[in-house]
């Protein structure tokens, strides 16, 4: 008998020592700073949409030699009398840069598990989401877009002991504190865009969790809402084991998806 009453104390410390060496009672690293932007024009990383177009034809190769003049050209004896009706075109206006509002942006991510028995769709999100882009209405062909961090040990769910498994043993946020968006390519926007006007568009680029990076696309649908500020949402979905991202095995949970869905819904103002 008083070999169980010590010995139940003892399995209890014992489980517990051993969830905290696993990182699941250990409280995570907080954020070493607010995240700020990567300025655009520090990048080598930044994509433009679309080279300038190429002529399709050569100029026409003349086909015989000049005539040489046989008499002096006669002296114009009528001044023109109607002056040209058009006007140079204007140009295009310039590109303006944006950077991402924090205060009032969003990522998320989520997936389904089943908790007690019970499907359920857990949800993680953070505000801690920094970029730059540089658009001319005008012209959407000189768009670009720099790279996009996200503060992986900023990012919580609805519980304490999960946002602890995720920082510490999937996400190790102590070692990798950022998730990281390189872009190489922006595809599928117009020519031009209007205030007020919703346009889509895809994002090609890298996508670095921990230390892992494999290609990914966010698709966008953006509007300027007015000449100093955008808005808009990213979506993407990424598997989990692509990125070696393994759920630690844990009483009650289980049939974790591994297909993960990433928004970031963004503010995103002139700089």
């Amino acid at each position: 008998m008083k070999k169980q009453i010590w010995f139940a104390p003892l399995l209890i410390l014992v489980l517990a020592l051993a969830l905290t060496a696993c990182g699941l009672l250990q409280e995570p690293e907080e954020a070493s700073a607010p995240i700020e932007a990567i300025p655009l024009a520090t990048q080598s990383a930044g994509v433009a949409t679309s080279a300038p177009a190429e002529a399709t034809e050569a100029p026409a190769e003349p086909t015989a030699a000049p005539v040489e003049p046989t008499a002096a050209p006669a002296e114009a004896t009528v001044e023109p009398t109607v002056a040209p009706t058009e006007e140079p075109a204007a140009p295009a206006g310039t590109a303006q840069v944006f950077t991402i509002d924090s205060a009032a942006s969003q990522v998320r991510f989520q997936l389904d598990e089943d908790l007690r028995g019970e499907r359920k769709t857990v949800v993680g999100t953070t505000d801690q989401v920094a970029g730059q882009i540089s658009i001319n209405l005008a012209d959407l062909s000189q768009t670009q877009v720099g790279i996009i961090q996200i503060n992986a040990r900023t990012l919580a769910t609805d519980n304490n002991f999960r946002n602890r498994a995720i920082q510490n043993e999937i996400l190790d946020t102590g070692d990798f504190e950022f998730i990281t968006f390189t872009p190489t390519a922006v595809e599928g926007l117009p020519a031009s865009a209007t205030i007020g006007e919703a346009v889509s568009f895809s994002i090609v680029g890298d996508l670095t969790i921990r230390d892992i990076t494999m290609p990914a696309t966010f698709n966008i649908e953006a509007t300027a809402v007015s000449e100093t500020q955008i808005t808009g949402t990213a979506t993407a979905t990424v598997n989990r084991t692509d990125f070696g991202l393994q759920i630690p095995s844990v009483p009650n949970v289980a049939n974790v998806e591994e297909e993960v869905e990433l928004y970031i819904d963004f503010t995103a103002n002139a700089s």
